[in-house]
């Protein structure tokens, strides 16, 4: 599985919401490989992404990718992070 996380830069939220994701996806037992990225690397190289997570600002210029876009509220909120990667995963 490929999980992008998206910001505008790929250097600051996207890092950060990649390294939760991780810790996450650890604990939930789920194998996959998470991408920081910015919109333009999402848009480029994001066609194999299962899962995108953003901020809920960047979800429109995101539509019409392919996979699960996911917004995200609290970047540092694990628990928010875990629930709606667990609804994207169903």
């Amino acid at each position: 599985m490929k999980i992008l996380s998206v910001c505008g830069m790929g250097i600051g939220t996207s890092v950060l919401l990649k390294m939760n994701a991780e810790k996450v996806l650890e604990a939930m037992g789920v194998q996959a490989e998470v991408v920081a990225a910015d919109i333009t690397k999402a848009k480029r190289d994001g066609e194999g992404a299962d899962i995108i997570l953003t901020t809920p600002e960047l979800v429109v210029l995101l539509e019409g990718m392919p996979g699960k876009i996911v917004p995200i509220e609290h970047v540092f909120d694990l628990t928010e992070i875990r629930q709606k990667l667990t609804a994207a995963l169903l």
